[in-house]
């Protein structure tokens, strides 16, 4: 999004704007991946990377009774973040934080668990993992979603269309492979489940479609915005069975390994 015309990034913006989540997911996913990580302290140090509006800040915040950090880059988001955590009483528990997840600038071995849900692309799953892997504590776990090919020979529609989305989209064995090379032991994984594609993102989104229409008409760029999300909804209707969000779970090899 960084080379987007910053005019058309706010219309991006607009689209997702006031939405429940900005990608899939769902509290049961955040859930059933937090399950996974055995042995955590009692209160464990979290940061929540790329966090958006919170709803897995949220869930995160039910799962455990440590700290949460919860950083995005985007300003609107932290602000829904806060409100829901003060709605929440958890301000004692959960800080909202401004920061860039390719410059964190947080000390070495100061997270018990670090948690991306449908935000490591903006990064790069490798350049991720090498980035994220100091901040942890031997032992400690790394958490993300991330959108996977289920099929070993998808449909030429789908390619092209996530060739200019996400070309770096590949399979959960590749990423599986990736987390090993780079330090981490894989702990488990899952592909979330439909509901959590369209219950809190496209259903709201795909509402919210036809009034967009109505306030960029005759601005042919930002339609353009707006067309996007109705192409992704309908690749998605057709061809879910070839791809998937896909949740990870490793646990950060000691050094001396």
């Amino acid at each position: 999004m960084n080379d987007i015309d910053p005019r058309l990034l706010e219309v991006f913006f607009d689209v997702q704007r006031g939405l429940p989540r900005q990608g899939p997911g769902d509290f049961d996913s955040t859930s059933q991946a937090f399950a996974l990580c055995s042995g955590l302290p009692e209160k464990p140090s979290v940061l929540d990377i790329g966090c958006g509006p919170g709803m897995q800040t949220m869930a995160l915040a039910k799962s455990c009774s440590g700290s949460i950090l919860a950083v995005d880059n985007y300003d609107e988001y932290l602000d829904e973040l806060r409100e829901r955590v003060v709605k929440a009483c958890l301000s004692d528990r959960i800080e909202v934080k401004h920061a860039d997840m390719k410059a964190l600038g947080f000390s070495e071995n100061a997270f018990d668990l670090i948690w991306c849900e449908g935000a490591i692309y903006n990064m790069g799953v490798p350049e991720a993992l090498k980035s994220w892997r100091p901040l942890l504590r031997d032992q400690s776990y790394l958490a993300f979603s991330d959108l996977v090919w289920l099929d070993e020979n998808p449909p030429a529609e789908a390619v092209e269309f996530f060739k200019n989305e996400y070309p770096a989209m590949t399979s959960s064995e590749a990423i599986i492979k990736t987390i090993r090379e780079n330090g981490f032991d894989p702990v488990g994984d899952f592909t979330l489940p439909e509901s959590a594609w369209w219950d809190d993102y496209y259903g709201p989104l795909e509402a919210k479609l036809p009034a967009l229409k109505r306030k960029y008409e005759g601005d042919a760029e930002a339609l353009g915005v707006v067309a996007m999300s109705e192409t992704e909804i309908d690749i998605r209707r057709r061809f879910s069975h070839t791809y998937g969000y896909h949740f990870f779970v490793a646990r950060k090899v000691d050094e001396e390994r």
